[in-house]
């Protein structure tokens, strides 16, 4: 009899031991999926004001817009400035139009914020051409690519409203891809510039009844683009490459182009921010305004014409990825004690018989 209750007592604490490992293990698990879960609007600069640089900030009512020698921004082609927005186009056929801060920046780390409006009388697959938002060497170019000149050095993120490649049909339209040049690639506009791009994603930004955003982060080598469309007050993540270097001295500038189909393009805001960040001795001794723009990959940005997905294979994981990685090596450990723990139960159980 006492061996038989001692051994009751046994189990009952091994039992007890398993259910308190379990709800553990649970506890762990809830929080890592409520991490996972939580928007990366960490990951992106909370717009506090004392870092904003106003003079590469564009807001209403849009003072220091024009064409004096001590203007901020310059515009040119189409564009009309009003009180509440800068329209780069109206929704009118054959139009070009752009704006251009006339102040190059230095900063090595920064963050634009874009909030912007594309809307028309177009019905489904019946409007265009698209916004395109830059970082160049160069301002005020006119040329094909989204009203701006094509060949250019810097850095483009392109908000392309029109599908040209009727075989690219594995990715939907509006979408948004990114591009870094130092002037010896073309844009393909009849490939809607996949040969050249970092990567993408697509996002349904036209006709909203609320506000859109676009934030474009540069940092430590680091490009991301986030975007803010669907009206829920979080970033979601378009773009995310490393291995980019992008020099200081350059301009910011938007622009918007219609061909035979039109749309409405529309700047609401353009906020610069710059980014606290600690570079090492050799960083800051480098001229940053020599840096070429360019991208280190492990493959060419023409083979994304082969990954559906738009974004580099070769990009780091971070974020939301990392969660996820750790989620899985989570599950598989839980599982491991759960078949370890039945095992050593049903091994003490096969023990107690010989007693």
């Amino acid at each position: 009899m006492a061996s038989a209750k001692n051994g009751g007592i046994a189990r009952t604490q091994l039992r007890g031991g398993f259910k308190r490992t379990m709800m553990g293990l649970r506890c762990v698990v809830m929080l890592l999926v409520l991490l996972t879960a939580l928007p990366v609007r960490a990951d992106i600069t909370d717009g506090n004001n004392e870092h904003m640089k106003r003079e590469h900030s564009l807001t209403k009512p849009y003072q220091g817009v024009g064409t004096s020698p001590s203007s901020q921004w310059d515009f040119w082609g189409s564009t009309l400035v009003t009180s509440q927005y800068v329209r780069l186009t109206p929704d009118e056929r054959s139009k070009q139009g752009s704006i251009w801060n006339t102040v190059p920046c230095f900063l090595k780390d920064w963050e634009m914020h874009v909030q912007f409006r594309v809307h028309g009388s177009g019905k489904k697959n019946l409007h265009g051409d698209g916004i395109a938002l830059w970082y160049t060497k160069d301002r005020l170019r006119p040329g094909p690519i989204f009203g701006n000149q094509d060949h250019f050095v810097g850095l483009a993120v392109f908000l392309d409203t029109f599908r040209n490649d009727q075989h690219g049909m594995d990715r939907s339209f509006p979408y948004i891809s990114a591009m870094v040049n130092n002037g010896s690639q073309p844009y393909d506009h009849s490939k809607d510039g996949r040969p050249s791009e970092l990567g993408g994603c697509s996002a349904d930004i036209r006709n909203k009844d609320h506000d859109t955003y676009l934030a474009i982060r540069y940092s430590k080598g680091r490009l991301t683009v986030m975007i803010d469309v669907d009206d829920k007050n979080e970033w979601k993540e378009c773009i995310d490459v490393a291995g980019v270097r992008m020099p200081t001295g350059y301009y910011f500038g938007a622009s918007a182009a219609t061909g035979d189909l039109a749309d409405d393009h529309d700047i609401i805001s353009m906020k610069m921010y710059q980014l606290m960040v600690e570079h090492t001795p050799e960083e800051d001794s480098q001229d940053w305004t020599k840096i070429e723009p360019s991208v280190s990959l492990l493959k060419s940005p023409k083979d994304n014409i082969d990954d559906p997905t738009g974004n580099f294979r070769s990009t780091p994981l971070t974020g939301w990825k990392v969660f996820l990685l750790l989620l899985c090596a989570l599950l598989g450990i839980v599982v491991c004690a759960v078949v370890g723990a039945v095992v050593f139960q049903k091994r003490q159980e096969r023990n107690k018989r010989f007693y």
